[in-house]
């Protein structure tokens, strides 16, 4: 059995905590999609969502995480976070390495 590798910043666990809480979310995890582009950039989606039997489901710094076993090969390594990118612009960011990687089929 493989063990993915994808790791969420105290930042970001606590964004997440704070919206789930405030858009009445609680108790749902966090879905992450990951599409990758022909360039092979990645696309990423985000939404709260109900676990599933057949998610991969992560449980980091208090928060869930699923995501499809279709995105694991592209997620695999992933680092989410959350930081301002210029004054007073926050963002959930993702550093891949399989970023402009040749694309998987």
């Amino acid at each position: 059995m493989r063990i993915m590798m994808f790791s969420l910043t105290t930042q970001a666990a606590e964004q997440i905590s704070y919206s789930a809480k405030h858009g009445h979310l609680t108790g749902l995890a966090l879905r992450i999609i990951a599409q990758q582009r022909p360039d092979g950039s990645i696309y990423y989606g985000m939404g709260f969502d109900d676990i599933y039997q057949d998610d991969i489901h992560l449980h980091m710094h208090g928060v869930d995480i699923v995501l499809n076993q279709c995105y694991e090969e592209l997620l695999d390594g992933t680092i989410m976070d959350y930081v301002e990118l210029k004054k007073g612009d926050f963002r959930f960011i993702f550093t891949n390495p399989n970023e402009h990687k040749k694309p998987i089929n």
